[in-house]
C-alpha cells in the first residue's frame, strides 16, 4: 500500500480525540501561586495603552481559532491580500506596510511570539502557516516605536500563546467544510500551585477553491510553567510540518471562463519548522524584575514552482533554444557545463521548473530590566534592556528546463540552466546575520493628567555572504542607527484620552534584498546575485495624533480614533528588468503612508457591534523609472514613468469594517461585513492602467451549545457569493494557447479570493 502524506490527516485526527480522552482533569489553581510573566516585546506594556487587541474569544467567534480571518475582519486598518490564493499565505498590510511569507515584498512589520522575533532571517518574511492557531491566546497591533527594532517601520504585531493556568481543561474540535476542508484540534491546560502545563495539537487539510491547490498543516504547541510569588519560567516547543500550495494570479480571461483554473503549476512551499522558547522571571525587590526570552529556531523550506518562460529555437542557430528579453532580443541558454542547451524538439512550450532550499538556524535572546516606582505626578515605569538575535542560512536553487503541458503543469526536462549572466543560474549561498539592539523604555508621568512614554533604541545589523559555488556572491555589510521615539498622553476627563507622538525606525537590506541589487545582474525570486552597490537601509519617521474613550449608557465600550503619517527615506522596490521573470532590488528614494483610522466597540445585554474605517495613502514620493515589459502603457523600452503622488500596488484606500453578534447562553449568531475599494495592480506603479474593483463581503457564522460540554458551530464565508480579487499584475500571455479560452489578448492577472465556503463542527470541553 502507498503512504500519501495526506493521509496524516486521519492519524492526527484520532491522535487530537485520545488526548481530549485521556487527558487528566484540571486542577484548581493554588491561590499561593504567582503571576503568570512572559514578555510580549522589547518594553513590555509600556506602548499598550493605544494598541488594538483581540483575545481569545475574537480568534474563535466562527467556531475554528483563525488568527489572520480574525483580524481581517475585526481591524480596518488591516487588510489581506490573497496574492498566492492561499488563507496560510497571505500579504498582510497594516497602514501601508507589509508583513508576507513571500520574497521580494518590503517587510514593514515586526512579529513577535512571546517575546521571539518571528521574522525569517534571510529575507525578513513572515510564515504565517508556522503560527499555531490554536495555543493564541491574544494578539496585539502596536503603533511605530524604535522599541520593537527592525522591520517596525509600520508598528509591531505581538501573538501571546496559552498556558496551562490561563487555559485549563480540555478541549476537542472536529469541522469539516467545502473543497475538502477538514481540521482536528485538541488542547489540554493543567494547573495546580506554582506548576501549569498545555498542550495543543492542530491538523488541518483545504484542497483549496482552485484546481491543484491543496495545503495540508500539522501543528503543535507546549508550555510548561512554574510561577512562584517572586520567581518563575515558560518553557515552550512549537513545531510545523506544512505543505502550502499557492498558485498565484491567472490571467483575466481565463479566469473569467473557469473561476477555479490556475495558469501554471505546481507552485508548492514545504516548511518544517521548530521552536523552543524559555522565558525566566524574577522580582529584585519592591520595585524592579528582570525578565528574559532565550530561545532556539530551525526552519527548513523547500520551494518548487512552475512557471512560463520566454524560450524558444533560436534565430540564428535553431539546433538550439535562446532566452528573449522584453525587446526580443536572445541569448543561448548554457548547462552547468557549459555547453549550449540543444532544442528538446517538444510539441509544447517551453517553461521553467524552479526549485529552492532554505535552511536557516537561529538563536535569540532578550533581557530587560523593568523599575516601578511611585512619584509625584503618578508611577513611573522604566525599561532597560537588550536583544540579540543571530543565525546562519543555507541558500540553494536552480532552474529546470521545463515543458508547459496541455493543463499548463511544468514537467522538468532535466538540463539545469546556467547563464553567464547570472540570470538563471544555480546558486549556492551561506548567510550569517546578527542583530543587536539596545533600547529603554519610560512611561513617565508629568502631571496627574499628562505622561510622556518615551523610546529610544540602538539597532546593529551585520550580514555576512559567502558563496559556495564561486565567489560572485561573497561580501560583508553593516548597518547601525539610534532611532528616538516619544508620545505624550493626555487624559482631558475620566473617559476620553488625547495622545501625541513621533518615532523613527528602521530596517537593514536582508540578505535576499543585498544579494539582488545590481540592475545588469537581475535575479528571479528563487535566484540572488551579488549587491554592486550596497543597498542602504531604510529609515522611517511617524507622526500620530489620536483619541480614545469609554461610551457610557444603555450602549456601552470604547471607541479610538488616529491620524498617521509615515515617511521613508531610502525605500527598498523590488522592481522587474527588461527580461520577463527578473528582477532587483534597488533604493528608490522617499515614500509615504497616511491616514485616518477610526473603530467603536459597543455591547448590550445579548448584543455587540464594532464598526471601524480606515483611509489609507501609500504613495510613492520620488520620480523614477521603472521596467515593466507586460504593463500596455510601458514604452517601446518596456518602462514606465513613476511620478511623485503615484499610489503603491495592492493597498486599498478605503476600508470598512463591521461586525454584529448575539448571544445568550446557549445559541450565538453573528455577521461579519466587510468592504474596500480597489488597488493598482503591481506592475503598474505608475498608476496608468484601472484599478481592481472595490468588493463588499458577508460573513456569517452561528454556535448551538447542547449542554455545557459539547457546542456545535457553523460557518459561511463571502456570504452572497461574490467574486472579487484583492491583487494583480501583468503577465503577457499572447503566445499561449488557453483551452479555457479562444483568444487572450488581455495582459492582466488577478489573484481570486475566496468564493462562498461553508464549515460545520463540534467542540467538547471537559
Amino acid at each position: 500500500m502507498t503512504y500519501r502524506r495526506q493521509d496524516r490527516w486521519h492519524w492526527a485526527a484520532w491522535l487530537a480525540a485520545a488526548l481530549a480522552s485521556l487527558a487528566p482533569g484540571a486542577a484548581r489553581a493554588d491561590e499561593a501561586a504567582g503571576p503568570q510573566i512572559v514578555v510580549t516585546a522589547p518594553g513590555g506594556d509600556i506602548d499598550a495603552d493605544d494598541a488594538i487587541g483581540l483575545d481569545a474569544h475574537d480568534l474563535r467567534r466562527t467556531g475554528s481559532p483563525d488568527l489572520l480571518g480574525s483580524l481581517d475582519a475585526l481591524v480596518p486598518g488591516l487588510s489581506l491580500a490573497a496574492t498566492q490564493s492561499n488563507p496560510w499565505q497571505p500579504d498582510l498590510h497594516y497602514r501601508g506596510f507589509t508583513a508576507s511569507p513571500l520574497q521580494g515584498n518590503a517587510q514593514g512589520l515586526a512579529v513577535y511570539v512571546d517575546g521571539v522575533r518571528f521574522n525569517q532571517p534571510f529575507g525578513d518574511t513572515v510564515d504565517f502557516d508556522l503560527l499555531p492557531d490554536a495555543a493564541i491566546e491574544a494578539v496585539s497591533i502596536r503603533d511605530a516605536s524604535p522599541v520593537y527594532g527592525l522591520n517596525a517601520l509600520g508598528g509591531a504585531l505581538l501573538v501571546t500563546t496559552r498556558t496551562g493556568r490561563g487555559a485549563p481543561g480540555l478541549h476537542l474540535a472536529l469541522s469539516g467544510g467545502d473543497h475538502g476542508r477538514r481540521e482536528a484540534t485538541a488542547e489540554a491546560g493543567w494547573a495546580s500551585g506554582a506548576a501549569s502545563a498545555y498542550l495543543a495539537l492542530e491538523a488541518d487539510h483545504d484542497d483549496g477553491w482552485r484546481v491543484h491547490s491543496p495545503s495540508t498543516l500539522y501543528r503543535g504547541f507546549a508550555d510548561l510553567g512554574w510561577d512562584g510569588a517572586g520567581v518563575g519560567a515558560h518553557l515552550k516547543l512549537s513545531a510545523a510540518d506544512t505543505d502550502l500550495t499557492g498558485n498565484g494570479p491567472a490571467p483575466v480571461e481565463l479566469l473569467a471562463a473557469a473561476p477555479s483554473a490556475v495558469f501554471t503549476y505546481p507552485d508548492i512551499t514545504r516548511n518544517r519548522a521548530v521552536r523552543l522558547s524559555l522565558h525566566p522571571w524574577a522580582q529584585l525587590g519592591a520595585h524592579d524584575r528582570v525578565t528574559a526570552n532565550l530561545s532556539f529556531q530551525a526552519l527548513d523550506q523547500h520551494t518548487v514552482n512552475g512557471d512560463t518562460a520566454d524560450i524558444a529555437t533560436c534565430g540564428a542557430d535553431p539546433a538550439a533554444l535562446c532566452l528573449a528579453d522584453a525587446q526580443g532580443l536572445q541569448a543561448p541558454l548554457f548547462d552547468t557545463s557549459g555547453a549550449a542547451i540543444a532544442d528538446q524538439g517538444i510539441a509544447r512550450p517551453y517553461a521553467l521548473l524552479n526549485r529552492s532550499r532554505t535552511l536557516s538556524h537561529a538563536w535569540g535572546a532578550l533581557v530587560q530590566l523593568t523599575d516601578r516606582r511611585a512619584l509625584a505626578a503618578g508611577e513611573n515605569e522604566l525599561v532597560l534592556g537588550f536583544s540579540l538575535d543571530a543565525a546562519t542560512t543555507r541558500f540553494a536553487s536552480s532552474n529546470e528546463l521545463g515543458q508547459l503541458g496541455a493543463d499548463r503543469g511544468v514537467t522538468g526536462l532535466g538540463p539545469v540552466i546556467d547563464q553567464p549572466d547570472g540570470g538563471l543560474a544555480p546558486v549556492g549561498l551561506d548567510v550569517t546575520t546578527r542583530y543587536l539592539g539596545l533600547f529603554l523604555a519610560e512611561s513617565l508621568p508629568l502631571t496627574p493628567r499628562l505622561d510622556a512614554e518615551l523610546g529610544l533604541r540602538w539597532n546593529l545589523a551585520h550580514i555576512r555572504l559567502d558563496d559556495r559555488i564561486g565567489t560572485a556572491l561573497d561580501g560583508t555589510h553593516r548597518f547601525a542607527r539610534l532611532n528616538p521615539g516619544i508620545e505624550f498622553d493626555y487624559r482631558l476627563t475620566g473617559a476620553v484620552s488625547l495622545r501625541a507622538g513621533y518615532s523613527e525606525a528602521n530596517r537593514s537590506p536582508t540578505p535576499a534584498e543585498l544579494s539582488c541589487a545590481d540592475a545588469a545582474a537581475p535575479c528571479s525570486l528563487t535566484n540572488f546575485f551579488i549587491a554592486d552597490p550596497p543597498l542602504r537601509q531604510v529609515v522611517t519617521r511617524s507622526w500620530e495624533l489620536g483619541a480614545s474613550g469609554a461610551i457610557a449608557g444603555a450602549w456601552h465600550g470604547s471607541w479610538r480614533v488616529s491620524a498617521w503619517r509615515s515617511t521613508n527615506s531610502d525605500d527598498i522596490l523590488y522592481t522587474a528588468s527588461a527580461t520577463r521573470g527578473l528582477a532587483w532590488f534597488r533604493n528608490l528614494g522617499s515614500t509615504r503612508r497616511q491616514g485616518i483610522e477610526a473603530d467603536a466597540s459597543l455591547s448590550r445585554g445579548p448584543w455587540t457591534l464594532r464598526l471601524g474605517y480606515a483611509f489609507t495613502d501609500a504613495t510613492f514620493r520620488t520620480a523614477f523609472v521603472l521596467d515593466s515589459p507586460d504593463n500596455p502603457s510601458a514604452d517601446a523600452s518596456g518602462r514606465i514613468q513613476v511620478l511623485p503622488g503615484d499610489r503603491m500596488p495592492s493597498i486599498p484606500r478605503h476600508r470598512v469594517t463591521a461586525s454584529v453578534g448575539y448571544a445568550t447562553g446557549r445559541f450565538e449568531l453573528g455577521l461579519d461585513a466587510r468592504a474596500q475599494s480597489g488597488s493598482h495592480l503591481i506592475g503598474d506603479e505608475a498608476n496608468v492602467r484601472p484599478q481592481t474593483a472595490g468588493f463588499a463581503v458577508f460573513d456569517l457564522h452561528a454556535a448551538f451549545r447542547l449542554d455545557a460540554h459539547v457546542r456545535l458551530t457553523g460557518s459561511v464565508e463571502n456570504l452572497a457569493g461574490h467574486r472579487h480579487v484583492t491583487s494583480g499584475t501583468f503577465w503577457d500571455t499572447s503566445g499561449l494557447a488557453l483551452s479555457e479560452v479562444a483568444h487572450a489578448s488581455d495582459p492582466r492577472s488577478l489573484s481570486p479570493a475566496p468564493p462562498r465556503r461553508f464549515r460545520v463542527g463540534i467542540e467538547v470541553t471537559r
